[in-house]
């Protein structure tokens, strides 16, 4: 009776297989435990080609199974399954399923489905601030880009830190009247060029680390957004707003953008940089110069929580200053001086023109060219000073439109005058040379206190 029975079972179970392929039939040598483990009987050579590798058809995922299939439809995608082939040995073949019993789902997916919301991404963050310091442009600038580039949410800052106006120790004015009005004007510029991008500037007066600490909370910031600077004060300011973020435990994320050289492309570590411009330059115009990067048309929005208001954009009397008895009196001149990214690119432009309607003089072998006239400089150092144009910006404009002022390969044989063909390539190497040598200067400084005196 018994081996009746099993030939009857046998039969049915045959006859559920052929009925539908891919039915999971479980094993009448063990007993299914919650999560159990089953046996596909037909050869690999039946079912593989023809159904394992190529998703079913709806209609047979939506047919009635068996009445023998006893498979768990909360677990299947978790069974172990076992293939066991027509070969008599008795190894078999185990591993993970990942047929899911959702029929509308891919029965072979391999992975997690990736969301098509980009707030669910792991590289992207709910809110970051993008603090601007020396560096008011939108064109150019790393330090927005990659912010935008990796947040939902974009808070960009300016401070008017009174550290940097009023009087100093020794009762001179730190920022004169001039100085502050194209800082105003150059602040407003970029608040303009974010609004017309879809975003804002806010800006308060007074000291980063309490200002950026207050905003971050507000709009639970998850990183900060900085450029780096050279000099000793704006270094000590760098380190208090560092202190600050690591207790509210938000992440500082530097980067360095007001070189024509990167500073991670130079040939040396900064701490052995030649301290003469000609070792440095002998290194240094053997670079390759980095790209400049393209404004986006459209940034990220500011962050909802929070509802931080813009602010209100500082006037001189504000900042602790009062207009200069001469400035009235020199309105024409200071309008040509208007602060601001779009006033130094009408500027570039206008110069790259002059420089490419210029007359060559020279030299019978045309080695070099005088300095005359309205191009006996660049006159760009104020929007270079406050970040509105970057010297990147500036080398790409002259190489395109004047390739007589700037190039990258320098003569060899002007023993670095100022008055060769590609005078703008050296002035703008003895800048980064500066630029270098005080941010060295400033690291060495640092590193210095940070060292215990001994007795």
């Amino acid at each position: 009776m018994d081996c009746n029975r099993q030939i009857r079972d046998n039969e049915d179970l045959i006859s559920a297989e052929t009925q539908n392929p891919l039915a999971i039939v479980p094993s009448k040598e063990t007993t299914l435990p919650p999560f159990a483990t089953a046996s596909i009987s037909p050869s690999l050579s039946t079912i593989l080609p023809s159904h394992f590798f190529v998703q079913p058809k709806s209609s047979a995922l939506f047919s009635p199974q068996p009445n023998k299939v006893r498979v768990p439809t909360q677990a299947s995608s978790l069974t172990h399954l076992s293939i066991s082939t027509s070969s008599p040995s008795p190894s078999k073949i185990s591993f993970k399923s990942t047929i899911s019993a959702i029929p509308l789902q891919n029965p072979l997916t391999l992975g997690p489905h990736r969301p098509l919301d980009p707030s669910h991404g792991a590289a992207i963050r709910r809110a970051s601030i993008v603090w601007f310091r020396n560096d008011l442009r939108v064109r150019d600038n790393e330090c927005l880009n990659s912010a935008n580039n990796e947040s939902m949410s974009v808070l960009p800052v300016y401070c008017f830190d009174p550290r940097d106006h009023g009087k100093s120790s020794s009762g001179f004015d730190k920022s004169g009247s001039y100085h502050a009005t194209f800082l105003i004007e150059a602040v407003s510029d970029l608040r303009k060029n974010l609004q017309s991008r879809g975003s804002d500037l806010v800006v308060r007066i007074g000291k980063p680390e309490t200002i950026l600490t207050e905003l971050a909370k507000a709009v639970g910031a998850d990183a900060l957004y900085v450029h780096r600077e050279a000099s000793r004060d704006e270094v000590k300011v760098e380190e208090r707003v560092e202190a600050a973020m690591r207790e509210e435990n938000i992440e500082l994320k530097y980067f360095w953008g007001s070189t024509l050289y990167h500073v991670d492309d130079l040939p040396f570590k900064l701490e052995d940089m030649p301290s003469n411009y000609g070792g440095f330059k002998e290194k240094a115009q053997k670079l390759e110069i980095r790209k400049t990067i393209d404004a986006f048309d459209q940034l990220k929005g500011l962050p909802s929580r929070g509802d931080v208001e813009p602010g209100q954009i500082p006037s001189l009397s504000d900042l602790g200053l009062k207009p200069s008895a001469t400035m009235n009196g020199k309105q024409a001149a200071s309008n040509s001086m208007v602060g601001g990214e779009t006033e130094a690119l009408q500027r570039l432009k206008r110069f790259a023109a002059e420089c490419k309607a210029q007359p060559h003089k020279g030299f019978n072998n045309g080695t070099q060219d005088s300095i005359y006239g309205a191009n006996f400089s660049c006159k760009i150092s104020p929007w270079l000073l406050t970040g509105c144009v970057s010297p990147r910006t500036i080398f790409d404009e002259l190489k395109k439109t004047a390739s007589r002022a700037i190039s990258v390969s320098l003569n060899e044989n002007d023993g670095g005058s100022g008055s060769n063909s590609n005078w703008l390539m050296h002035e703008f190497l003895w800048r980064d040379f500066f630029r270098f040598v005080t941010k060295k200067c400033s690291s060495a400084k640092k590193q210095l206190e940070a060292v215990p005196a001994l007795a």
